[in-house]
């Protein structure tokens, strides 16, 4: 597939990173000359220095026989721009873009097919929020993931030596049966699919995938805390701060905002009803401890600058608080990040990448959710009846060696699966696998599922 990128920055690197991993013919346009070296050194993509909003620009980078476009600029205008242009060169290409303007974002008959006939509109802001909800609804989570509207959950957590699972065998764990599956472990910088002879070491990364309705079994089970989060301190109030803070506002919750800016701390005043503004330095450590930091529930640093970020929430660990969330864009940072105890990080660019692996992806592909550091992804997919998989026990199939089922989802049933299960007709499948099997799972699933 022949995929145009405009904008090398995170968001664009790293989707380029990703497609051309997995084979796709991926040309990628920045007007940024030391932004097109980087890639150049880095990925193999064809780059061209220039504009996204030249015509003759898309023409040479091969528009009239591309699948698709990603528009993925840090401005709204030029990527709303190169889908309009692009709606003219090809009529066939997918467009996506990356927009952050609320204006535009409320003006939903903008995108459609009679504008700028938009595919996917990538909004950041919106889904950094999303993932920070989800993980104040579950806490001790590092990361959670919806999959067939919340029915099923995928919620890492990281092993400590007192978890009854720190140095046992899969195969050997009690408790499990029925209730959760693990999926994929994370070691480290190294991201495994685990089988029965694995086993789990404090320190891990572990992925477990949970019916909606057993999160707080499974807190139970891991010797997690299932105490409500109530008492909140976010630090920025930027566009994501902002949209935060306004969620949280509605749910009534104690939640303090600090930012060095005035100009902003009044805005965020006349804009907010409960919600407590502070006018100061976040990394300022007297403040934290004059805001009485170290007794909050949570912590999320989300300032535009992510050292500062990695420092707030390190003194805010120092302070005493269980939990922090820090927002990291380069991902190069999270290792290091994960490494020095803050394993809970939100990633903008991540949220990006799922949303466009779930439209390069053919067939009956319903959501794509790459796992830390984009090794591994977990993909829900629709069976078809056409399919050999079905009607079939697991343990007869043969999937490649760094792949599993982690759920079964049949009508309002949600199966973990066992050796003796069977899929049948228009199950859905959560599966985990391995970057470097996704192309034998293409060619595995091709013809009998359409997998991809």
């Amino acid at each position: 597939m022949r995929i145009i990128i405009v904008g090398a920055g995170e968001v664009g690197y790293h989707i380029a990173k990703t497609l051309s991993e997995e084979k796709h013919d991926v040309v990628l346009i920045d007007n940024d000359p030391k932004k097109i070296r980087r890639i150049s050194e880095n990925l193999d993509v064809q780059t061209l220095w220039g504009s996204g909003t030249s015509p003759q620009m898309l023409k040479d980078a091969g528009i009239e026989e591309a699948e698709m476009l990603v528009a993925a600029t840090n401005s709204d205008e030029v990527n709303l721009i190169s889908c309009m242009l692009v709606r003219n060169l090809n009529q066939h290409t997918i467009k996506i873009a990356r927009v952050k303007n609320r204006e535009y974002l409320a003006l939903k008959d903008l995108f459609n097919k009679e504008h700028l006939g938009i595919d996917l509109i990538i909004n950041t802001r919106a889904m950094m929020v999303d993932t920070v909800l989800s993980l104040i609804n579950v806490p001790g989570a590092s990361e959670v993931i919806d999959f067939v509207g919340g029915k099923v959950k995928l919620i890492s957590f990281l092993i400590n030596r007192d978890s009854p699972f720190a140095e046992k065998r899969l195969s050997s764990l009690s408790g499990l049966g029925n209730d959760i599956l693990i999926g994929a472990i994370v070691r480290g910088q190294k991201i495994l699919i685990p089988s029965g002879k694995d086993i789990i070491h404090p320190h891990d990364l572990v992925y477990f995938v949970v019916r909606g309705s057993d999160v707080s079994r499974t807190l139970e089970h891991l010797n997690i805390p299932n105490k409500p989060i109530t008492n909140i301190v976010i630090v920025g109030a930027g566009e994501t701060g902002a949209a935060l803070a306004s969620a949280l506002d509605e749910k009534r919750l104690r939640v303090k905002l600090i930012d060095d800016d005035s100009e902003r701390c009044k805005q965020m005043a006349n804009m907010l009803n409960h919600v407590i503004i502070i006018k100061g330095d976040g990394a300022d450590r007297d403040l934290l401890r004059e805001e009485n930091v170290g007794c909050a529930d949570l912590l999320i640093a989300l300032t535009g600058d992510e050292e500062s970020n990695i420092l707030i929430s390190l003194l805010a660990k120092g302070m005493g608080i269980q939990k922090t969330i820090t927002r990291v864009s380069k991902l190069s940072y999270i290792p290091v990040v994960s490494d020095i105890g803050l394993d809970t990080v939100i990633n903008p660019r991540m949220a990006a990448v799922r949303a466009i692996l779930h439209h390069i992806r053919h067939g009956k592909i319903i959501s794509v959710a790459p796992l830390r550091e984009e090794h591994a992804e977990a993909i829900e997919v629709e069976a078809l009846e056409t399919s050999d998989i079905v009607n079939t026990p697991l343990k007869k199939l043969n999937f490649p060696e760094g792949a599993i089922l982690g759920a079964i989802v049949r009508g309002e049933d949600i199966i973990i699966p066992q050796g003796d299960t069977v899929i049948l007709p228009h199950d859905r499948l959560i599966i985990f696998a391995l970057q470097q099997v996704i192309s034998d799972l293409e060619k595995l699933f091709m013809v009998k599922m359409e997998y991809f």
